[in-house]
């Protein structure tokens, strides 16, 4: 059976690089938006369900995995930043703030059906900010941009950072690999 990666992240295929599995990155066709009403939880679940599920008709004897992150504070979700204005704004509202991460995590055996779904929750204490901080930091972490919350906390990122509170702490860099993990052995994968 072929493992997939309904991703295109190269954060996340670093880290499903890390089991020293055979697998392939597959790009899958997902609408991103966020729906109205919708809770920051159903929209991570919602959009790595889709990822997989979009993979599952050309892979039909595959083990298709699907994740994606929402991260929320203020009472809205934040996404990807995409510029550096979008993120420098983002930061400075997000300054000295608690953010909750949502990685979820979907994985589809498309031979026989069954589904897989887990959605990760990590807490983060952002530092208080000044706007040298915020400029240093995305003038030195570039990607940034395409992490949500604009915090790439593997990285420089680290430094945005006051407190973590997570069981996975895979699943703030995009994938949560301790349940992925379980998955592989349930699914008869060598890990």
């Amino acid at each position: 059976m072929d493992l997939i990666l309904a991703s295109t992240s190269p954060f996340r295929r670093e880290l499903l690089s890390r089991l020293n599995l055979d697998f392939q990155c597959v790009a899958p066709h997902c609408d991103e938006n966020t729906l109205p009403e919708e809770k920051p939880y159903e929209t991570a679940l919602r959009l790595a369900q889709c990822k997989a599920q979009s993979l599952h008709d050309s892979h039909a004897d595959a083990l298709i995995i699907g994740s994606d992150q929402v991260a929320f504070a203020n009472n809205r979700q934040y996404g990807k930043p995409l510029t550096i204005e979008n993120a420098q704004k983002m930061l400075r509202e997000l300054s000295g703030q608690k953010m909750c991460f949502y990685t979820a995590l979907v994985v589809i055996n498309s031979r026989n059906n069954k589904v897989y779904r887990h959605v990760d929750e990590t807490t983060v204490y952002l530092r208080k900010l000044s706007d040298e901080m915020i400029c240093n930091y995305l003038q030195r972490e570039p990607d940034a941009v395409h992490c949500a919350g604009a915090a790439k906390s593997e990285s420089l990122g680290m430094m945005l950072i006051d407190k973590i509170e997570s069981t996975d702490p895979n699943a703030l860099i995009g994938l949560p690999m301790f349940r992925l993990i379980d998955i592989l052995y349930q699914e008869g994968f060598s890990v």
